[in-house]
């Protein structure tokens, strides 16, 4: 592992010739596709969080979450600090397929609760020390790949013991990253972050015309005709809708439960955690594979890279389906079928064995079906004995419960 971690040196561990630096919020001119690298003058054991700027985005952000509850400005300051690395003075890296040189003057510019001009590295803006900050870049015509290679540099020269004390499994990457190209998510509990995006109307479509004879089109006919004009101020027309609707509150969306058998249960904790265990395989084949050469042509890189995708895909959705799982286990097992009882039946007078399921469990190969399929639906609430004919595409099917379990 080499002793110095500093920007330029991560570029160059990765095959890039670094370029800088450049204080924070300056210009720099590099109007060309590539990567950089934000670092500061040296190691901090904690961030220098500015509450009062951290308060001002909680005031501006009103949906804004933590773990499900709405914080307060010192309960976010002390979840930011649980993803600082002391050991390292890199705190941000990204790339830009356009223009490094934007990107930087976007992100610098980008007020924290908007998700324009660019909302990456908006950590940033919290630290007092914000004009401390250096800039490296480099170009390349490969931008991601090597913003990939430079986070898992980066990770691999993070101490295990500081691994080991941040969120979410150990995984280390610069402080204000909070999502990698390849789909890696910091845990930071953090939800609604940004001021929801407010779209333009739609025009609205002529759906009839009138014709009118002349002199009776608007502005012609006779002031004394109209209707009484409304007075300034009293918040009429599109105005006043914009503010009734305002007034009504943003909808927000509300996860429904997952519900599970305490098998199903079991089964997803435990896909979870093999997969959890994976990771460092994945990330070891990653590191290796870069060591081979130009990322843009190192199919071997890119395979690696699509496994990491996928495996951090799969954990996102099951750590989503267990944080709202609702475990069922039947009230009375044998006595009627319900979510996750295991039934015997004859299928027309083909005996075989299904275990009826919440649709997140349903596996047809392994004789688990969903309780919203038909055959599921018709079987919930069934006694031991009870026949039941369901309609199917090919004709009608007559099953006939046996057992239940």
């Amino acid at each position: 592992m080499p002793d110095d971690r500093s920007a330029p040196a991560l570029l160059r561990e990765v095959g890039l010739l670094p370029d800088g630096p450049a204080p924070w919020g300056r210009p720099i001119r590099h109007p060309a596709p590539g990567v950089f690298v934000v670092e500061l003058p040296e190691p901090l054991a904690k961030p220098p969080l500015d509450l009062s700027l951290v308060g001002k985005w909680l005031e501006r952000v009103p949906e804004l979450r933590l773990d499900d509850a709405r914080p307060t400005s010192r309960d976010l300051v002390q979840r930011l600090t649980q993803f600082w690395v002391p050991s390292q003075t890199v705190v941000l890296v990204g790339s830009s397929p356009g223009s490094v040189a934007g990107r930087l003057s976007s992100i610098a510019k980008t007020v924290p609760g908007d998700r324009k001009p660019a909302w990456t590295g908006f950590w940033l803006h919290f630290l007092r020390n914000i004009a401390d900050l250096r800039v490296w870049w480099a170009a390349t015509d490969a931008p991601e790949e090597y913003e990939d290679a430079l986070i898992d540099a980066f990770g691999a020269g993070v101490p295990p013991a500081e691994k080991a004390a941040l969120p979410g499994g150990g995984l280390a990457m610069p402080w204000a990253v909070l999502r990698s190209p390849s789909g890696i998510r910091t845990p930071t509990g953090i939800t609604n972050p940004f001021l929801p995006e407010v779209k333009a109307p739609e025009p609205v479509k002529v759906k009839r015309i009138v014709k009118l004879p002349p002199g009776e089109a608007d502005g012609a006919r006779d002031e004394a005709k109209r209707g009484r004009r409304p007075a300034p101020g009293r918040g009429t027309g599109r105005i006043a809708s914009a503010a009734a609707y305002a007034a009504q509150g943003s909808p927000r969306k509300v996860t429904e439960p997952i519900y599970l058998s305490p098998e199903g249960l079991e089964r997803l904790q435990g896909e979870l955690a093999g997969l959890t265990a994976e990771r460092p395989g994945v990330i070891k084949r990653i590191a290796t594979a870069r060591e081979h050469g130009d990322l843009k042509e190192n199919a071997e890189y890119h395979a690696a890279r699509e496994e990491q995708g996928f495996l951090e895909g799969r954990i996102k959705a099951l750590e989503a389906k267990l944080k709202v799982a609702v475990v069922v286990a039947p009230t009375e097992r044998g006595a009627l079928v319900e979510l996750g009882s295991r039934v015997r039946v004859i299928v027309d007078g083909e005996e075989t064995i299904m275990q009826v399921v919440s649709s997140a469990e349903a596996n047809s190969r392994e004789g688990r079906i969903s309780s919203a399929s038909p055959v599921g639906a018709a079987l919930m609430g069934r006694r031991v004995g009870d026949e039941v004919t369901i309609l199917t595409p090919g004709g009608e099917l007559h099953y006939e419960v046996l057992e239940i379990s």
